[in-house]
């Protein structure tokens, strides 16, 4: 079975840094894309980075497109978004998600992203 698992959220003032972790487990992890997305109270979950597996090329939304990077690390089977210039418009639960395709995934970027973490909470507040 497929787990992820996000950390590193938390409490920043605007312009500040977080790094997103997500632990990777029940899955050859060379295999799948790798996507980190948001949602915010009372908006649609929305996608924020991926990385592909096949050649580590990196995609991002146009909103933190300069402030955040995503990278893998496969030994480790995690993947990282080093968020910096945090807005507060950031503010929204973190997700981490795996490509597969169910019923309910998100489409983005080219991949279905059907698995799920639990997520993490960013909140960027003075």
């Amino acid at each position: 079975e497929v787990q992820l698992v996000e950390s590193g959220g938390g409490l920043v003032q605007p312009g500040g840094s977080l790094r997103l972790s997500c632990a990777a487990s029940g899955f050859t992890f060379d295999d799948p894309a790798i996507g980190w997305f948001r949602q915010a109270p009372g908006k649609e979950r929305e996608g924020v980075s991926c990385i592909s597996s096949r050649d580590g090329s990196t995609y991002y939304a146009d909103s933190v497109k300069g402030r955040f990077t995503i990278s893998r690390d496969n030994a480790k089977n995690t993947v990282y978004l080093q968020m910096d210039s945090l807005k507060p418009e950031d503010t929204a639960v973190y997700y981490c998600a795996a490509e597969k395709t169910t019923s309910d995934s998100i489409f983005w970027k080219g991949w279905y992203f059907g698995s799920w973490g639990k997520g993490t909470l960013v909140t960027v507040s003075s």
